[in-house]
């Protein structure tokens, strides 16, 4: 669906770019249960203003493929995955061991739907990368992906399934390295401990640090083995605005952009950052927190833009609203158009909220320390570490959507008057929603014979060759 989507410039680099927007309509009707600070509704919110600024006309919009079983277990084991999709509201009673094997119960409940959530998040993040991979778009966005906290085997912290390792998984197809910032205020654990040992992914992640959930992500964890100074982590304490906040990342992200010189860039944006969050302690402006997406934009790598966390969804609207925007080099006006959930913005109706006049925790003496800290180890890496390859695995192909499909979808893009953002009583209409989907993985698997690097918890397809592009070690570290 082309849509000349090329954005305005961007800053100094002055390069136009294309955005891909990945959103299913039925993501907003997921529930996680009474009193659950989780609330998929809120990417149907996003959505809304999306459509009301006028933004979507701006992108190329695609409703994702669902990822398959096999998908999900290029990352995920296989029994985790089965329990994942058998598992419901009914049946969990007579499933309580495995509920307690997998960590699923408390946090991270039983809903329905539940399995077809994990499908919808993770084809989105996966989609995303295979639109970058084939150079169909500079800038991909999943909103409904981000889920850092899930671990191969587990559930944790509201995440089921890990879109951005099996989205980082299919970016490493193409690119020699690849590297992950985390912006959201808990620790990207789960995305850290997937790559913990290899020097193909870097992982940077900014977050709250001490007594605080999942407990993990020290400044002295580092990586391990081939690994070793690939992890960077930047803890931190309560009430860090934008100043301090920017104080780290640009110039830890700068120096991470000289010597690792990724290929491609995912970014989780996680809302939990954002001053005032339900969940949160830190007090970030929507515009500073944007400025991150802004700063890792300007320096014209593939980019991928997932969500995360964020528990005050007028917030989270307004945020990832407020990003798409910065994607597509478009400023925004601050007065929010009436919308179906304009209700949910008052009193001010404002895309943009003042931060509060909490406390700053963060000295300007442990700022710097940590600043100083983290470039020395990236200074441990000289050069941009090496990759070989015999035959890597093959690209993943785009379907063609079906003809018929095409021909009965008169609308190319989403205008202001788009009914995908409705409310919860009301039906969607089948035909506004885009008919093409990416699939991320449509080769015959008897076409693969490239070997690659095996290791313990590398994935075989049915053939039992191993496909994956990259080793992934068990599991490394624990959340605490």
């Amino acid at each position: 669906m082309e849509t000349g989507g090329n954005s305005l410039p961007s800053g100094a680099d002055g390069v136009k770019r294309k955005v891909c927007y990945f959103y299913d309509p039925e993501v907003g009707n997921y529930y996680y249960g009474q009193g659950h600070p989780m609330k998929p509704h809120r990417i149907r919110m996003t959505h809304a203003l999306l459509a009301h600024y006028g933004l979507l006309q701006h992108m190329q919009v695609h409703k994702p493929f669902p990822a398959r079983d096999r998908d999900l277990c290029r990352f995920h084991a296989d029994d985790y995955v089965n329990f994942l999709r058998s598992v419901t509201p009914e049946t969990q009673q007579d499933q309580l061991r495995q509920l307690k094997r997998f960590n699923v119960g408390e946090d991270c409940p039983v809903f329905d739907g539940l399995y077809s959530f994990c499908q919808t998040s993770a084809g989105g993040s996966v989609g995303s990368a295979v639109k970058l991979n084939h150079g169909l778009c500079d800038i991909a966005i999943n909103w409904a992906g981000g889920l850092h906290h899930a671990k191969k085997c587990e559930a944790s912290g509201f995440c089921y399934v890990n879109d951005i390792v099996l989205g980082i998984l299919e970016l490493l197809k193409q690119h020699q390295r690849v590297l992950y910032v985390d912006i959201d205020i808990h620790h990207g654990d789960g995305v850290e401990e997937a790559f913990y040992t290899t020097d193909r992914v870097m992982t940077v992640s900014f977050h709250k640090f001490g007594d605080y959930f999942p407990g993990t992500g020290d400044i002295r964890d580092i990586g391990y083995s081939k690994g070793k100074y690939y992890a960077l982590n930047v803890p931190l304490d309560d009430g860090i605005d934008d100043e301090s906040y920017h104080y780290l990342f640009k110039p830890i992200i700068g120096k991470v952009m000289e010597v690792f010189n990724p290929g491609a860039v995912v970014l989780q944006c996680g809302a939990d950052s954002l001053s005032g969050d339900r969940l949160g302690c830190f007090n970030l402006s929507v515009k500073g927190h944007g400025e991150c997406v802004r700063f890792l934009r300007s320096f014209n790598v593939p980019l991928l833009l997932v969500g995360g966390g964020g528990y005050t969804i007028r917030n989270v609207a307004r945020c990832w609203c407020y990003e798409t925007g910065v994607a597509l080099g478009m400023e925004i006006e601050n007065q929010m158009p009436r919308h179906e959930y304009y209700e949910y913005f008052g009193p001010e109706y404002t895309l943009h909220v003042s931060p509060s006049n909490m406390e700053n925790k963060n000295t300007p003496r442990h700022l710097e320390e940590i600043r100083n800290k983290l470039l020395d180890n990236l200074s441990m890496i000289q050069h941009s570490p090496s990759v070989q390859f015999q035959e890597r695995p093959p690209d993943t192909e785009l379907p063609e959507a079906d003809e018929d499909e095409d021909e009965d979808d008169g609308d190319k893009t989403w205008g202001s008057d788009s009914d995908m953002g409705v409310d919860e009583d009301r039906k969607f209409i089948p035909k506004r929603v885009k008919r093409e989907v990416i699939e991320p993985d449509t080769k015959d698997p008897g076409d693969r014979k490239g070997t690659v690097e095996q290791a313990r918890g590398s994935v075989t397809d049915e053939t039992g060759v191993n496909v994956s592009p990259m080793a992934i070690d068990e599991p490394t570290m624990k959340p605490k």
